[in-house]
């Protein structure tokens, strides 16, 4: 088999239902339904069957480290037991020679003490979803019979605050809604603290676009945009922006290290609950079974996942781009956006974003205003 370009980053589908019924999901509500036919929990075989096949993918590579992403759904619906057999499993099998970082992306509301000292015990990192304050959140973010799920959030939060906990705290993951204003989301966000913060477009193609969706007037660009003024005019970095600071980085000429911008590689893959080796979870908001390889770990290695056409497609960089985004001179900075959100039916993801002037609007926003204060600070200096 000819050389593949190794995983790093395995997310795991530990449970596959939630607890929440946000409004804008792309595991339930979009376009792929696959869900439905799958187990619910991901089983004790299969999670002993995954920690052998990472740690023959790090071994055969010499990785240094590799990092295991607890997922859902809702992961902690999984149980601690589960959850700590996994994480036991994999910390076992993988040689010592490999660093084994482990996260887990959760709604917050199930989090509690039990969970803290689990998490402390193997060094999860916690990241928690949620959208600003109460408003913000309760919009889409509800409980299947309607209720809001911010109180619950704020306690896990709390929490995960406290002195003994802050170490494992990730950061949070907010979804842009254009119906809450940017600068008031980010402040509610800051209040609690994150040592970052994640923000995600909604998932959307130009088959189904994103709510408010307007090339003419870019309204997420300036959505972004009303965000990063108010974090980078702050007289100290107040938390980690790493849509943000990418983009920055990428002006300087630094390397692309996000799959959402830049023309990074998706260093990870997924495993689903039934085993199922698939591609990023974003591209089920393109069409119904668009992750799906036909891979399972009991069957194939993560060698072969990689050397997969479909796992291959989405990690060309420049030359997986359309025509057009390639003679776009922002494309260093946006990379043609996420995958996902460039499908159309007929042309699949051989298209701009569909976010397209919203990104265009931001990186040359952030790219003039770092370039202006690094000419400034270049004048400035003896």
């Amino acid at each position: 088999m000819a050389a593949v370009e190794p995983f790093s980053e395995f997310v795991v589908k530990v449970h596959g239902r939630c607890n929440l019924s946000c409004a804008y999901c792309y595991v339930y509500e979009l376009r792929d339904t696959s869900w439905r036919h799958k187990p619910a929990v991901l089983s004790a075989d299969l999670a002993d069957r995954l920690a052998v096949r990472i740690a023959e993918h790090a071994g055969a590579h010499g990785l240094p480290a590799v990092r295991v992403v607890l997922h859902g759904g809702e992961p902690l619906l999984a149980g601690r037991a589960r959850i700590g057999r996994l994480l036991a499993a994999v910390r076992a099998a993988v040689p010592r020679t490999t660093a084994v970082q482990f996260a887990v992306q959760t709604n917050g509301t199930l989090l509690n003490p039990a969970w803290m000292e689990l998490f402390h015990r193997y060094g999860v990192r916690v990241g928690v979803s949620l959208d600003g304050g109460r408003e913000a959140t309760d919009r889409h973010r509800r409980t299947r019979g309607g209720h809001g799920s911010h109180a619950a959030v704020e306690r896990g939060l709390e929490l995960l605050a406290r002195e003994e906990n802050a170490s494992l705290f990730g950061g949070l993951l907010c979804a842009v809604d254009l119906a809450n204003d940017p600068v008031e989301v980010y402040e509610d966000l800051l209040r609690h603290r994150p040592p970052a913060i994640d923000l995600l477009l909604p998932h959307a193609t130009w088959q189904f676009p994103p709510p408010g969706h307007d090339p003419a007037t870019a309204p997420y660009g300036r959505w972004l945009v009303a965000v990063f003024d108010r974090w980078y005019a702050a007289p100290v970095r107040e938390t980690r922006l790493r849509l943000f600071e990418t983009v920055m980085d990428l002006v300087l000429g630094g390397s692309p290290v996000a799959e959402s911008v830049g023309l990074a590689a998706p260093p990870f893959v997924v495993v689903d609950t039934d085993g199922s080796i698939e591609q990023p979870d974003s591209l089920k908001a393109a069409y119904d079974g668009a992750a799906a390889t036909g891979l399972h770990i009991g069957a194939d290695d993560f060698d072969t996942a990689a050397a997969h056409p479909l796992l291959r497609q989405g990690r060309l960089g420049a030359a997986g781009l359309a025509r057009q985004c390639l003679s776009c001179p922002v494309v260093k900075l946006c990379g043609g956006g996420l995958r996902a959100h460039r499908y159309r039916p007929g042309s699949g993801f051989a298209n701009p974003s569909v976010y397209c002037a919203d990104l265009k609007l931001l990186t040359e926003h952030i790219r003039d205003r770092v370039l202006a204060d690094a000419r400034a600070l270049a004048g400035r200096t003896p």
